[in-house]
C-alpha cells in the first residue's frame, strides 16, 4: 500500500506492508503517476511501514531514482529498518547517495 503527499515541491510516498513483485508494481504505478503529474524537485520514499521487502523493493527504488533523474529531481529513501538497510547496502544503493 502507498499513500502520497505533495508539499513544497516534495512528493513523499508513505509505503506500508510487504514489498514483493505484485505490490511493487502497484506502488510504482501510483508513485510514477504522481511524479509525472506534479514533477517534484524531491521524491521521498518513506519505508517506515514496510514489514518485509524482497529484491522487488530494490528495483522499485532504482526505477524511481532513474525517473527522478529524468525529471531533473532527486530521490531520498527514509525511515527504513536495519534489515531493509542491509538489503539496500548489498544491492549497491548505498553508493547512489539516496539513503538517509
Amino acid at each position: 500500500m502507498v499513500e502520497t503527499k505533495y508539499s513544497n515541491d516534495v512528493l513523499t510516498a508513505y509505503i506500508s506492508g510487504e514489498i514483493d513483485h505484485d505490490s511493487a508494481a502497484r506502488i510504482r504505478s501510483t508513485v510514477d503517476g504522481m511524479a509525472q503529474e506534479v514533477k517534484p524537485r524531491l521524491l521521498c520514499l518513506d519505508f517506515r511501514g514496510v514489514s518485509f521487502m524482497d529484491s522487488s523493493g530494490v528495483g522499485l527504488v532504482m526505477g524511481r531514482y532513474r525517473q527522478m533523474k529524468l525529471l531533473g529531481g532527486s530521490l531520498r529513501v527514509i525511515n527504513y529498518s536495519e534489515v531493509i538497510y542491509k538489503i539496500f547496502a548489498m544491492s549497491g544503493l548505498e553508493t547512489l547517495g539516496v539513503l538517509r
